[in-house]
């Protein structure tokens, strides 16, 4: 059986999926984006604070599926740009205090309303 993940924290999401779907002892986050939460406009400055508005989301849905960083085994980010890998870096390694999880980063030539940054999580619960 599955249970759906929802938390007003973080972005709705902008098509058809959900934001988070837990199945057995998994959780699988959908790609999330750096959007504002009452325009739904995409939140634009660098790639560095649109990497932590994206992982402090993340955060959210993570809390309301009741698991947080440490549960996190994989990740997959996706970037615009290959050449923003290190700053991303610099954001993304602050969020994990214990481990860090498996993760594919790939470029893509364009994401979700041409977003620098997309980052996806699959957690298991403890």
């Amino acid at each position: 059986m599955k249970k759906i993940i929802k938390t007003d924290k973080a972005p709705a999401p902008i098509g058809p999926y959900n934001q988070a779907v837990v199945v057995g002892d998994s959780v699988y986050i959908s790609g999330t984006i750096a959007m504002d939460l009452q325009s739904k406009q995409l939140i634009k400055t660098t790639i560095k604070e649109e990497t932590k508005i994206v992982m402090e989301y993340l955060g959210e849905i993570l809390k309301a599926a009741g698991v947080d960083y440490d549960n996190v085994v994989k990740t997959t980010i996706f970037l615009n740009d290959m050449n923003n890998f290190v700053h991303v870096n610099e954001v993304y390694s602050g969020y994990f205090t214990k481990e860090f999880p498996a993760r594919a980063t790939i470029q893509a030539q364009r994401l979700p309303k041409d977003a620098n940054v997309e980052i996806s999580l699959e957690a298991k619960i403890f």
